[in-house]
């Protein structure tokens, strides 16, 4: 399956004007295969507004609408759907319309894993729709699946795939996602109480597709956690958390092959680097090591200046969901995942 060059540009409709939406936004203005045509927002507040006052571009002459209607009528190839929380009847809706959708949300990864009745709507609403949904990002997503594919494509034994993913969290996330979230600043007592199901399940559902397309079924996960104090007070956005509250936090989600483990994702997420216990942490960033018979060490970095980050770093999230566009609309109806879809290839002029 490719995405062919096309005759016109595919109409694309950017859902939700988040820190990632924005990003997907202005990439699709700038695609040559892809027209913005509409923008679906939330809030009164941006209502009206023209998408590039919206995503910091000239003006394009596509106002934001809340009106999920006005957007269907529209006739888009594709949506671009980013929301905070998902609403699965609109989804359908959607889907329903003929609009292929391309998400950053976790819950599309992996149909084998997602509730059958979930899904099976998802399916239905397809197959009257004669459209595809996919879900992507940079993690979960291109670090758990299109980069160990290619990385595993020199390979005829497969040992263990080990991901490690360092974060300094505090430019990549929000005040809110840090402390009520992702629970930095807590006691150790409070954190060791937290419970992050969601967050072990969407990694666990994308290396589970990683597994099944290299012919490796993942038959269980097994899951681990832990955490470091900082050492002095640490200043995250406006609030400064307290000398002795989580700093780092470490969480391991492998799963087993034939009782053996066989793909391994490791998160190093911190606000500070001043850790009791200490902690081996790297600049922000991926390793990724293979063992097998062709054995690989492959690191990566963000070279981005300071200044930089907050708006280089979510353009990792938002532009492989918008490069996958062509290949989402060529692609069979149904939920489709990144071994159902050829390599994403960036289109740049």
């Amino acid at each position: 399956m490719t995405a062919e060059p096309i005759g016109k540009p595919l109409r694309v409709v950017q859902w939700a004007t988040g820190t990632v939406g924005a990003c997907a936004m202005r990439a699709v203005v700038s695609h040559p295969q892809l027209e913005l045509v509409g923008v679906r927002v939330y809030s009164d507040a941006k209502e009206g507004k023209d998408a590039g006052e919206l995503c910091g571009l000239p003006p394009t002459g596509v106002a934001a609408t809340r009106d999920v209607e006005a957007i269907l009528a529209l006739k888009p190839d594709c949506v671009l759907y980013m929301p905070e929380s998902t609403d699965f009847d609109e989804v359908c809706r959607v889907l329903e319309s003929g609009a292929n959708i391309v998400s950053t949300r976790a819950d599309f990864f992996n149909p084998a894993t997602m509730d059958p009745t979930v899904r099976d709507r998802l399916e239905a609403a397809c197959r009257r729709g004669g459209s595809s949904i996919h879900s992507s990002g940079s993690s979960p997503g291109f670090i758990t699946e299109a980069l160990p594919i290619v990385l595993t494509s020199i390979a005829r034994r497969l040992d263990l795939l080990m991901i490690d993913e360092f974060a300094n969290c505090i430019d990549g996330c929000s005040e809110e996602m840090l402390l009520n979230i992702m629970g930095f600043g807590e006691t150790a007592e409070v954190f060791s109480q937290r419970q992050h199901p969601e967050r072990d399940a969407v990694f666990g559902h994308s290396l589970a597709v990683l597994g099944d397309a290299l012919g490796l079924p993942i038959e269980r996960f097994e899951v681990t956690s832990e955490f470091a104090l900082t050492r002095q007070p640490t200043k995250l956005h406006k609030t400064t958390i307290a000398a002795g509250s989580v700093g780092a936090q470490r969480h391991v989600v492998t799963g087993l092959h034939k009782g053996k483990p066989l793909l391994r994702f490791r998160s190093n997420w911190f606000v500070t680097t001043d850790l009791e216990p200490r902690w081996d942490l790297r600049d922000d960033g991926w390793r990724v090591t293979v063992e097998g018979d062709t054995p690989l060490d492959v690191t990566i970095s963000f070279p981005i200046p300071l200044a930089e980050r907050q708006t280089t770093l979510p353009r990792l999230t938002a532009h492989r969901p918008v490069n996958a566009i062509p290949y989402v609309c060529a692609a069979r109806p149904g939920i489709v995942t990144t071994a159902d879809l050829p390599q994403v290839i960036a289109r740049l002029a």
